[in-house]
């Protein structure tokens, strides 16, 4: 399967996925241009404001650019920091939110392993109009299996390694993610890893995105949830200033 991406992707998939953010913002920009012809604004105050909206929309795109375009995020060449023994590594699993973009990228790195892949996707708990679009244009790997966060269908520490890569944010329930981090823990074994890939609720993504930072968690409300869940040890890598990889061993 091809899994070599398009230029731009990356960029086109947050205009596609989150354009009634767009169409929204442009719209306000317009009502606050049309205004200003008809009222006489304060000249520094109209400029601050055209520059805030126009940052609001703009710096996003540049931003996933970097990460998701040119960074070399798709390539893995991250997963070389994380310590992984690909002769040992036999049974995978990726875990996604219904937008699935890694699969066959893992297959590729592991041919050899045997790949599992889940969705949790529920239609009543993640209301996101992106994650909406998102699975209407997502790849889907072959024989994935829709799941509930809180059972993954293996048996006790049958697999090797866990990918989270860029889906457990959404779930949005605290004590949700706490049951779906135990049921990873269940069925990773004790020499296995959890690979979670996310954006965090910092100041990086805060300029990056502005208010829309809140829709990922701080690096404290995954440490409690991981820990909760029975997780003891993990490092972090950091993976450009603005995506965090957490490696954690059950």
């Amino acid at each position: 399967m091809e899994t070599k991406r398009k230029k731009f992707q990356g960029v086109l998939n947050i205009l596609s996925f989150n354009r009634h953010f767009y169409i929204i913002g442009l719209g306000i920009l317009g009502v606050i241009m049309i205004s200003n012809q008809l009222f006489e604004w304060p000249e520094l105050l109209f400029w601050i404001i055209i520059a805030a909206f126009l940052y609001g929309l703009i710096m996003p795109l540049l931003v996933s650019a970097y990460v998701y375009d040119f960074s070399g995020y798709y390539e893995f060449e991250w997963l070389k920091n994380c310590s992984i023994d690909h002769e040992n590594t036999k049974h995978i699993i990726n875990i996604n939110a219904g937008f699935d973009e890694t699969s066959f990228i893992i297959k590729d790195n592991f041919p050899q392993a045997d790949l599992k892949v889940f969705d949790f996707y529920d239609a009543k708990r993640h209301t996101e109009p992106a994650i909406i679009r998102a699975r209407k244009v997502s790849l889907v790997y072959p024989d994935t299996k829709q799941i509930s966060t809180h059972s993954i269908p293996l048996p006790n520490q049958s697999v090797d390694l866990v990918f989270l890569l860029s889906a457990a944010h959404e779930i949005r329930s605290h004590e949700e993610k706490i049951q779906f981090l135990k049921e990873c823990r269940r069925v990773c074994n004790p020499n296995g890893k959890v690979i979670m890939v996310e954006h965090l609720r910092d100041l990086p993504n805060f300029l990056a995105f502005s208010v829309g930072f809140t829709h990922f968690f701080s690096k404290a409300v995954w440490g409690n949830a991981f820990e909760n869940a029975g997780f003891t040890f993990f490092k972090e890598v950091k993976f450009t200033p603005f995506m965090s990889i957490f490696v954690y061993n059950p």
